[in-house]
C-alpha cells in the first residue's frame, strides 16, 4: 500500500510544539479528511492544542506502508507516527 505523509507541527497550549506525521492511503487527497484525522489523534493528549492549519499540515511525500501502518490505516483510516513532544 502507498501512502501519503502529511508533516504535522501544532503548538501546544504550553508553547511547545509537537511535531507528527499523518500517513494516509495515497488515494486521500483531501486535505480536510487529513486534518480530521489528525484532531482525532490531538483529542487523545492529556494537553490542548492548536487547530490544525494549512500552515502547520501539509504534504511531504509518498512511501511504502509498513504492516504495522497498514494495520492501523485498515483499522482508524490513518496511522500516526510521533516525531517530538507528543
Amino acid at each position: 500500500m502507498k501512502i501519503a505523509v502529511w508533516d504535522t507541527y501544532v503548538q501546544r497550549n504550553d508553547g511547545i510544539i509537537m511535531h507528527f506525521d499523518i500517513l494516509v492511503p495515497d488515494s486521500i487527497t483531501d486535505q480536510n479528511i487529513v486534518f480530521k484525522f489528525g484532531e482525532n489523534y490531538l483529542e487523545t493528549k492529556p494537553f490542548k492544542t492548536e487547530k490544525i492549519t494549512t500552515n502547520q499540515c501539509k504534504l511531504c511525500h509518498i512511501e511504502q506502508a509498513t504492516p504495522e501502518m497498514i494495520n492501523h490505516i485498515e483499522t482508524k483510516g490513518y496511522s500516526i507516527i510521533e516525531m517530538e513532544n507528543c
